[in-house]
């Protein structure tokens, strides 16, 4: 599977502030990526130094397995923050003059605008669309010159519930009809869990994790919380004893198993037996949104 885009330690400072610190992350061919984070987290600085728009401090990172970068940017198309439109003019014509700016056919504007869903919006100005429908447009938009590669900054950010819906299946649309491949930053969790393949947690600049979708599901089941006087060494005794690898310690040495546990007398008698204090025991039902938010906030 071709790496799409690869970072290295990538890191953006202004001043004395470090906005992005060390990110380094990859998207492989055929992802919709949720890079997950708040407001103000570094998502869009991130974004803007990828697409050359703002130079990375240090660090490194290529765009199609390290083609040259003038070419892999031809193969990428952006959406980023907020659409910018021509407002007097329609959707076709905006298409058409994004077109002509980037040098490309203007046959492809129909075909754009059928796959966006605004075939039907005829000489209407783009000035009196809905957010939703000017979302859609500055997606199409993206889509001029056939890229490979989208990257959709905030692309549902203060959308209603129909707009959030019509983005979220024009993504899904893109990615399985079309082929494309999706980097796409957003705080609406529930939504991205919808739609992405895999996840990159961002949190004050830093990347806190990166997991596959099938990997939140298994964190987000039911989970068996230990708090111990030796967490490794519980840990470690836990993974071999249950056969398992859905084992972490947090930060404040509680070990969490990602799973449910059959006998939990058993497992405490093993542990004591292996002279492993036993302070608590809890089983609890993780969700998503809690399991973003935790790392979000740095736990």
């Amino acid at each position: 599977m071709e790496c799409i885009l690869k970072t290295d330690k990538l890191t953006k400072t202004y001043g004395s502030q470090t906005v992005v610190n060390n990110v380094s992350l990859s998207v492989e061919q055929g992802d919709i990526y949720g890079f997950v984070g708040k407001n103000g987290a570094g998502k869009t600085t991130f974004i803007r130094m990828v697409l050359g728009l703002t130079r990375p401090t240090s660090g490194t990172f290529s765009l199609f397995s390290d083609m040259d970068i003038s070419s892999a940017r031809k193969r990428t198309g952006s959406l980023i923050e907020s659409p910018a439109l021509y407002t007097n003019m329609s959707a076709l014509e905006n298409i058409r003059m994004c077109c002509t700016i980037l040098g490309e056919n203007k046959n492809q504007a129909e075909e754009i605008l059928k796959i966006v869903d605004l075939s039907d919006t005829g000489k209407k100005k783009a000035g009196n669309f809905s957010l939703g429908m000017k979302q859609r447009l500055g997606i199409g938009m993206a889509l001029v010159g056939n890229p490979d590669f989208l990257i959709l900054d905030e692309p549902i950010n203060g959308l209603d519930p129909t707009g959030i819906a019509e983005v979220r299946e024009l993504i899904l649309h893109l990615k399985n009809d079309q082929g494309k491949t999706i980097f796409v930053s957003s705080h609406y969790l529930g939504e991205l869990e919808k739609i992405a393949t895999r996840y990159g947690i961002i949190a004050k600049g830093k990347l806190v994790e990166e997991l596959t979708s099938e990997e939140l599901s298994a964190k987000c089941g039911v989970q068996t919380l230990l708090k111990t006087d030796n967490p490794e060494k519980a840990a470690e005794l836990v993974r071999n004893l249950l056969k398992t690898e859905n084992v972490e310690i947090r930060k404040d040495g509680t070990v969490i198993l990602s799973e449910p546990v059959e006998n939990i007398g058993k497992l405490t008698n093993e542990l004591f037996t292996n002279g492993i204090v036993v302070a608590g025991i809890t089983t609890s039902d993780n969700n998503s949104e809690k399991y973003f938010i935790d790392r979000m906030d740095g736990a």
